[in-house]
């Protein structure tokens, strides 16, 4: 995998076109993914969007795995799989007829992960600098959206983390923050259902009034 740097900036700003509002109104989670393959010069410029992103003291420890290879996705969709369930059987399910509704989008991208063109893994190089692959991996999503590409943020379970690291040989003292899937969404992107403001905001005390708002 040979990764381009010269004039990628400039290249991506570029191809980067759509307004920020656009993207940020659009954006989604998009659980049901194409097949379809991802350009490299897109995939390179998702990443270089990601690591633009600011960081704690600017220390950019961070690093991103890249399973594009078809053994290594289904294999690491099994895990997956086994990881969504654990965390399901944490909360007290068990079988797809316990689950409450809004767990059907999630547990069939629990059950198709492995078969996404990409999946990125958003990692901390140590535990202290998971905060700051929170806003690398929204950058990362943003500029997916700007160039038609969907996904999505997951995560793991302890259960499987030992065994994704093995195949993945990424080392123990890493830690994995987040999981996310990329590939042409199969449905539309925004706009999105959120509550209201005054339902989740509070000025100068908890459960005030908002006077601005």
């Amino acid at each position: 995998m040979v990764i381009p740097e010269a004039g990628l900036r400039l290249k991506n700003i570029g191809k980067l076109d759509m307004s920020v509002g656009d993207a940020i109104y659009s954006l989604r989670a998009i659980r049901r993914l194409k097949p379809d393959p991802i350009p490299d010069e897109d995939l390179w410029t998702v990443l270089d969007a990601a690591r633009q992103a600011p960081n704690g003291s600017n220390q950019q420890d961070w690093h991103f795995v890249v399973i594009r290879d078809p053994e290594i996705r289904r294999q690491f969709g099994a895990l997956f799989r086994k990881a969504w369930w654990a965390k399901r059987n944490d909360a007290g399910y068990f079988k797809p007829e316990d689950l409450p509704d809004h767990f059907r989008s999630a547990m069939g991208l629990a059950d198709a992960i492995g078969e996404s063109p990409v999946i990125v893994l958003a990692c901390a190089m140590n535990l202290g600098f998971r905060e700051s692959v929170i806003p690398a991996t929204q950058n990362l999503l943003l500029a997916a959206r700007a160039l038609g590409i969907g996904g999505t943020i997951t995560s793991l379970h302890p259960s499987v983390d030992g065994s994704i690291k093995e195949l993945l040989q990424i080392p123990g003292s890493v830690e994995i923050v987040y999981c996310v899937p990329l590939g042409y969404p199969k449905g539309d992107f925004g706009p999105v259902t959120r509550k209201p403001l005054a339902e989740i905001v509070s000025e100068d005390a908890w459960g005030s009034a908002q006077r601005s708002l």
